[in-house]
């Protein structure tokens, strides 16, 4: 069976930028105590009339753009997302009707936090089966829509985003294996809570200890599934879920000192399931990472779950 690979790359972000002192402005706190906590100095805000369709739609036409290819050559589109309001038609589909994409299967998917990683995969086993030859993957999220801004605790860490990846069938294949799971008696450490209004909730401490304690081996597993080991990489890029988190896992990773580290988290926020392609969009926008060069993707968030692959940098 043929592997595949990320042959494109995309991001899109809204206009608003809000910052820690906007914020401080709202609710009680400073951008020293942001900072300090979270790393974080700004974040992108959707407005009203801006729905995850839309920040998906713009994120995927880039990448499309990018790889040169025709709409109709795409089989597959899924969009990774937990803060959509819509149930059907999928996010996915919609997408796929503004791009006119005539006839791929479309899904959206919902695994958190971890969610860009975990469709990733999906689309690159569909791909190495032989149902598609070119996948459009999507993490867009509008987590404005979910945030409780009367709570200080969580409120300064979400913003808005979406990131996109084209995926095509290559004998040399440049996604790894992926390292997957989940650890459902830990569910409640990140949440959307209340059915009618969803809410962002966590218990920020017990994630810590869980990604600073579990995590560095997951790593180390999507590394060993790709026959590397974490010094061989090029680059890290996590979920961008605080600065702080960040640091204490590639701590223990033993990389090469060369190796690029995304912190988007410091001027996106948590973006959720849009973090990891829109941080390694923009690494290699700003061609930071070199094209072939291998980079480790992990995610991790609501469930308790997680996923991570080496891929092969576009």
């Amino acid at each position: 069976m043929p592997g595949s690979r990320i042959t494109a790359l995309g991001h899109h972000q809204p206009d608003r930028v809000l910052t820690n002192d906007d914020l401080a402005a709202v609710v009680d706190t400073s951008d020293e105590w942001i900072r300090r906590r979270t790393g974080i100095a700004t974040r992108r805000i959707a407005g009203p009339d801006e729905s995850v369709t839309d920040l998906a739609a713009a994120a995927a036409g880039k990448a499309l753009a990018a790889a040169g290819l025709d709409p109709s050559d795409i089989g597959l589109v899924t969009v990774a997302t937990c803060s959509a309001v819509d149930r059907c038609p999928s996010i996915a589909a919609q997408v796929a009707a503004r791009l006119g994409i005539p006839s791929a299967v479309a899904f959206d998917l919902n695994n958190g936090c971890a969610g860009f990683c975990t469709a990733l995969a999906c689309a690159d086993h569909a791909l190495r089966a032989g149902a598609a030859r070119h996948a459009l993957v999507i993490g867009a999220e509008k987590m404005s829509d979910v945030t409780d801004w009367t709570d200080r605790s969580t409120c300064v860490l979400l913003g808005d985003g979406a990131g996109a990846a084209v995926l095509s069938a290559a004998e040399d294949a440049g996604i790894g294996p992926v390292a997957w799971g989940s650890d459902p008696t830990r569910g409640n450490a990140v949440r959307l809570v209340d059915e009618w209004q969803p809410r962002f909730a966590q218990e920020g401490q017990a994630v810590f200890r869980w990604v600073t304690g579990e995590l560095p081996d997951i790593a180390r597993r999507a590394c060993e599934l790709a026959g590397l080991t974490p010094a061989d990489l090029a680059g890290v890029v996590t979920h961008q879920a605080n600065l702080r988190i960040i640091e204490a896992l590639v701590r223990q990773l033993d990389l090469s000192p060369d190796a690029v580290v995304a912190q988007d988290v410091v001027e996106s926020g948590n973006t959720s399931a849009a973090s990891v392609p829109l941080a390694l969009s923009k690494l290699v926008q700003r061609r930071e990472l070199p094209s072939g060069a291998p980079v480790l993707l992990l995610a991790f968030g609501g469930g308790l779950s997680w996923a991570g692959q080496v891929v092969s940098c576009p």
